[in-house]
């Protein structure tokens, strides 16, 4: 008798104790839930990431343009430099202007005639920086 109560307290027992750890875990979300919570959070992964993306570019760009602008405004001066030097030399203002200006001619000859090699590389530097991370 002791023996068969003593079987039905334990069988008890345990089924208390299995009901009492069904309580204390925490449900898990069901896979609806953590697919919205995982799409939302790659959403804003990819929206950080296009942010970041976009204002390196931008920085790039504005420092270019800054570089750009100063190196055209240096050449320029160095031509106007360069032509009142040779005018200077040769006693006449056109002469020193017009052999500046042939230069010029002869270096945009040299770059049409070898458009193609020159531009490639600067198509490839352009793909860098976009890419560039």
């Amino acid at each position: 008798m002791f023996e068969s109560a003593t079987r039905d307290y334990k069988i008890i027992y345990k089924h208390l104790s299995m009901e009492s750890e069904k309580e204390t875990k925490p449900p898990l979300p069901p896979i609806i839930d953590q697919l919205k919570e995982y799409a939302e959070t790659r959403f804003k992964l990819l929206k950080y990431e296009a942010i970041e993306g976009s204002t390196s570019i931008l920085a790039s760009v504005i420092t270019d343009v800054v570089v750009v602008i100063s190196m055209v405004l240096c050449f320029i001066f160095a031509s106007v430099t360069l032509a009142y030097f040779l005018a200077d030399v040769l006693h006449s203002n056109w002469e020193g202007f017009g052999c500046v200006a042939l230069i010029y001619l002869i270096i945009a000859i040299i770059i049409k005639l070898n458009k193609s090699s020159i531009e490639k590389p600067l198509a490839n530097i352009f793909i860098q920086k976009i890419f560039k991370r």
